[in-house]
């Protein structure tokens, strides 16, 4: 039988062990190297984007085709459909999250968040003028995407985004280009 001591140390044992595992679960750095874009716009960001490379994590495993659509919902968070064909079980896998700014509308750093408490972060670093190529990162160097508008891009816009991974010291050799033959069979072809 516990005494009254005993069963307040447990508890605030199993108290601590809850905190520690709830802050593990908040992902919310930037990584070295990285800035999120500022001013950022996120009414022109919203809408679909195409996967053309990632670095491959489990959650994405074996999926093609894979793209990513933003919607803003109301008071002001957005909710995020991702979705990706998967070749061995042919069928389409979808899951949804929601996303809100972590330092303010303007600056294009989110916190993601698939599953309660579980929140990562997602920074956009790098966007062109015309928020037609995207280069994202998680909370480390351990995640990035070059996002685009089209499902392929043109070589002149893959190496800029290439340059720019680089340089917020990702290591590009990583990056698994993402098969989007299905959606590219949908779309118009680039002039």
């Amino acid at each position: 039988m516990l005494t009254p001591v005993m069963r307040l140390r447990t508890l605030a044992l199993l108290g601590a062990g809850g905190v520690a595992l709830y802050r593990m679960a908040q992902q919310l750095g930037v990584p070295d190297g990285v800035v999120p874009v500022q001013p950022f716009q996120l009414s022109r960001y919203l809408g679909r984007w195409y996967e053309i490379a990632r670095i491959d994590h489990v959650y994405e495993r074996g999926l093609t085709d894979t793209s990513a659509d933003y919607r803003l919902l109301p008071g002001g968070q957005v909710q995020v459909t991702n979705r990706g064909y998967h070749p061995g079980a042919r069928r389409w896998r979808e899951v949804r999250a929601r996303a809100q700014p972590v330092q303010g509308d303007d600056v294009a750093h989110l916190q993601v968040s698939f599953m309660w408490p579980v929140r990562a972060s997602y920074v956009v670093f790098g966007v062109d003028d015309d928020y037609q190529h995207a280069l994202v990162s998680g909370p480390d160097h351990d995640y990035l995407w070059l996002l685009a508008r089209t499902a392929q891009i043109r070589a002149t816009a893959r190496a800029s985004m290439l340059d720019t991974a680089r340089a917020a010291g990702f290591d590009v050799g990583r990056l698994m280009w993402v098969d989007q033959r299905r959606n590219v069979a949908r779309a118009l072809p680039l002039r």
